[in-house]
């Protein structure tokens, strides 16, 4: 089979109606690749569980062929790279998403695998206060971390703040669009949107002619959520599609980080709602998101004079640092185990070494041994 009746069938099967992405992907698993879907008799299709007799005629009847091959025209046309779940350049972030789409739909430039990626969301009127601090951390991560890629939604307020601040820091971006790839909504963001083919690109899950109607903005979010290691909420009220993203990253097991505001203010709502519900950690500056996500700036990470010997003041102490020298990160409960220590020993072993500049303590009771 060459490679553009593959594709057909690839869109094919994430067009049939009644057929999510958990179900398709059972049904690809079940008959052994995406085009066996459309070869098997009805006969074998309802008996695979969750299909029935159903779901097997709408297969068999569905004209979802004859669309996909209209989209793979459109495709080769406008320069779009068609991403199919078992595609090695699927985002392997996403890919770890139980409702991932089946299919993406990108242009630009295929570089969605990057050690740090963050996904920026907020309110579609964010006061200055809150675009300055966008922009601001969006410059502190380019001068520390330049391969950072900025994720957001190209929407109004927030979203594009993140976008243009990202451009303009020389940072990857990309947009997670509502709606195909033959249009731009807003239509005001036209000109980032191209200027982001340059330093990033634009993703979505639905074909050209895919108008951005209400309910495409919630599966919009979950792409959003799915595609970063952590998700940034600069401000949001407390209802509105931040919140929506912020859930489902937090469902995803992301960080999700809020800058606090005004609880007099309607834009700081949402992200106090999230801090004080331990949905979101506080962060007010970079040195939080470093905290937060266990970061460590690459002059952090060069080698330092540090004179070990001497320097433990039991050997509790440097039993626990040679066993976190060898591991490079562990909890205190697997230092627990490891030292075969107690846990009053270990806590103030950790401590002191951590007092000695020997150690560094990350988020989640863990350390780092600081080389």
């Amino acid at each position: 089979m060459n490679k553009v009746d593959q594709l057909q069938h690839r869109i094919a099967i994430s067009l049939i109606k009644g057929i999510g992405p958990k179900l398709a992907r059972n049904l690809i698993a079940y008959v052994g690749d995406e085009s066996a879907v459309f070869r098997q008799p009805k006969r074998v299709l309802e008996k695979i569980p969750g299909i029935g007799p159903v779901l097997s005629a709408i297969i068999k009847k569905s004209d979802v062929l004859v669309r996909a091959e209209k989209e793979i025209a459109f495709i080769e046309r406008h320069g779009v790279t068609p991403l199919f779940f078992t595609d090695d350049q699927f985002p392997k972030r996403l890919s770890c998403c139980d409702d991932a789409p089946l299919m993406l739909y990108l242009k630009g430039k295929v570089d969605l695998d990057r050690i740090k990626v963050i996904g920026v969301v907020g309110t579609r009127r964010p006061t200055q206060s809150g675009k300055m601090n966008c922009e601001k951390l969006i410059e502190e991560l380019s001068n520390h971390y330049p391969q950072t890629v900025i994720i957001s939604g190209l929407a109004y307020g927030i979203d594009i703040c993140a976008h243009r601040s990202a451009l303009k820091h020389n940072l990857l971006t990309y947009g997670v669009l509502a709606h195909g790839l033959d249009r731009i909504y807003p239509g005001m963001h036209r000109e980032t949107a191209k200027q982001m083919l340059e330093q990033g690109g634009l993703v979505t899950e639905f074909m050209s002619e895919t108008k951005p109607d209400k309910p495409n903005f919630v599966r919009r979010n979950r792409i959003v959520a799915g595609l970063c290691d952590a998700l940034l909420v600069v401000e949001s009220g407390i209802k509105g599609g931040a919140l929506i993203t912020a859930r489902i990253a937090h469902s995803y097991n992301r960080d999700v980080l809020a800058f606090p505001g005004s609880p007099r203010e309607e834009v700081a709502k949402g992200c106090n709602y999230l801090i004080k519900r331990n949905i979101a950690a506080l962060i007010e500056n970079v040195e939080d998101l470093e905290y937060a996500l266990g970061w460590e700036r690459e002059e952090a990470r060069q080698p330092r004079q540090i004179t070990i010997f001497n320097t433990f003041n039991s050997k509790e102490e440097e039993q626990l640092y040679n066993m976190l020298f060898e591991n490079n990160e562990l909890t205190a409960n697997e230092l627990c185990l490891k030292c075969n220590l107690p846990v009053s020993k270990v806590s103030a072993g950790m401590l002191s070494l951590e007092f000695s500049g020997l150690v560094k303590c990350l988020p989640g009771n863990a350390f780092r041994v600081l080389r």
